[in-house]
């Protein structure tokens, strides 16, 4: 396997997979800063994650529009380890599917206790980066599988359901 496209991650990384053990340090920051600044205090932390570090991205969605998304998508999951994920362009929309979401399957794994809101975080980072390239996104998830939408105006999405993001579980 070779290393991820770098034009597509926000990052560089010399090796073809990051560390699974990084999941332990998110979930343990996720508590901390849930504990420290309350769930919205989190969620404005997620969402400023998501509209400045992940700025370079977000435009390059604008740019590309939905191509630019699934190949971000593709390379992401290229690059985590464990991950089951197929991610489908369509002409409104593209749907990343995680059929086993790595994160939560190394938790386990661990033995780790998963923070509740865990699986939120990917829709409230998703929902300020889409915001930022003019496009919208929906999260479906189910503890360890989920499916995320991120679309263009004309494909006319209903509101998100936050009961459809299932809580996490270790």
């Amino acid at each position: 396997m070779s290393a991820p496209n770098p034009s597509e991650l926000p990052y560089v990384d010399t090796k073809p997979q990051g560390s699974a053990d990084f999941y332990y340090a998110t979930n343990a920051t996720f508590r901390f800063l849930i504990g420290r600044l309350g769930r919205e205090g989190w969620v404005r932390y997620l969402e400023e994650l998501g509209r400045g570090y992940f700025s370079p991205v977000n435009d390059r969605w604008r740019a590309g529009g939905l191509p630019a998304v699934a190949r971000y998508w593709r390379a992401f999951f290229d690059a985590e380890p464990g991950a089951r994920v197929e991610v489908q362009a369509l002409s409104d929309r593209v749907e990343v599917r995680v059929h086993e979401c790595p994160a939560i399957k190394h938790l386990r794994a661990g033995g780790r206790e998963i923070v509740g809101e865990f699986c939120q975080h990917c829709y409230h980072l998703g929902t300020a980066r889409t915001e930022a390239a003019g496009l919208t996104m929906r999260l479906h998830g189910d503890n360890g599988s989920c499916r995320h939408t991120y679309a263009t105006a004309a494909a006319v999405l209903p509101p998100q359901d936050m009961n459809d993001i299932a809580e996490a579980r270790s």
